[in-house]
């Protein structure tokens, strides 16, 4: 059974509040409990964050498009800015203790450590797409 919803969010720090709400309506209506709940809310905060941020850099002009599908795999979410795009390997790793006190890169190491797949990929009409996949999935 495949249920989805998709949004489009206007580039703006509100906006982070706005998917985290609509993720957790989701998570619900799929049936799924309290710790897939917490986990989809806080990827989805530091993806929709990021792609307000850094991808599309506050500009009004530019959305921020959402994408939750429940399927028989697990739970699959897309995050899409029409920014220039990044190259997460470039990233500094948070955890290296030369790294510890800079404000950038944990969102990435948050998204990775509460989903079980996450990648990023150049969409071919411009823009990043984060994909993040939660696939053990408890009911």
């Amino acid at each position: 059974m495949n249920e989805s919803i998709e949004l489009k969010l206007p580039s703006v720090i509100g906006s982070v509040d706005e998917a985290a709400s609509q993720a957790e309506s989701f998570v619900r209506s799929c049936g799924l409990g309290d710790d897939v709940a917490s986990a989809i809310d806080l990827a989805v905060r530091e993806s929709v964050a990021n792609a307000v941020k850094h991808g599309n850099k506050f500009d009004p002009e530019k959305m921020v498009e959402l994408k939750f599908l429940r399927s028989p795999k697990g739970l699959e979410i897309f995050v899409r800015d029409f920014g220039p795009g990044f190259a997460p390997e470039e990233i500094p790793d948070p955890t290296n203790p030369e790294n510890l006190l800079k404000a950038n890169g944990r969102g990435i190491l948050f998204m990775r450590s509460f989903m079980d797949e996450v990648e990023w990929s150049n969409h071919d009409d411009g823009g990043m797409v984060v994909k993040m996949i939660k696939w053990q999935l408890s009911q």
